[in-house]
């Protein structure tokens, strides 16, 4: 019954809802396949190594980075395998590309209260965090990639 009621609220949303949800749950995937590659040949593809984009607002982006990382959040828990932190940051990153709009990518790294090692990855644009942003705080950033370069040029951003 939950789940007819999940494809029920799918059927009534309009329609750039439904293609932006299957969009995220596409760049999931792919982002899931690429996760799989060794980091030496993944790296290149995140963008610029040890770079970020501006943190200046672009009003005219504001709505699209909210209604992605809605449906990087949403779809995340419907994908049937792993989709934690940095599957959704690589996801949200192409999404971002495929509308020419700046990101960066980070990681991070902390310890558990056990002492072990742990990872994080988050994607910002602008000031705003499209994925990772409630656990970032707790990590010490060891890489960055900028995502920029996409043949045109830029939209004027406001402060």
């Amino acid at each position: 019954m939950f789940q007819l009621k999940k494809v029920k609220n799918f059927i009534f949303l309009d329609s750039s809802q439904k293609v932006l949800l299957l969009e995220a749950y596409y760049y999931l995937a792919l982002a899931r396949f690429m996760k799989a590659r060794p980091f030496t040949k993944l790296a290149p593809i995140l963008g610029k190594n040890m770079e970020e984009t501006s943190t200046k607002v672009n009003f005219a982006d504001r709505e699209m980075l909210w209604r992605i990382s809605d449906a990087i959040l949403i779809m995340s828990g419907y994908t049937f395998w792993e989709s934690k932190c940095l599957v959704k940051a690589i996801a949200g990153m192409k999404m971002l590309k495929r509308r020419k709009i700046e990101s960066t990518l980070y990681l991070g790294t902390a310890k558990d209260d056990d002492g072990k090692l742990i990872a994080h990855a988050w994607l910002r644009s602008g000031p705003f965090y499209i994925t990772g942003k409630e656990e970032m705080k707790r990590f010490t950033v060891v890489g960055k990639f900028a995502q920029n370069e996409f043949g045109i040029t830029k939209r004027r951003s406001h402060e």
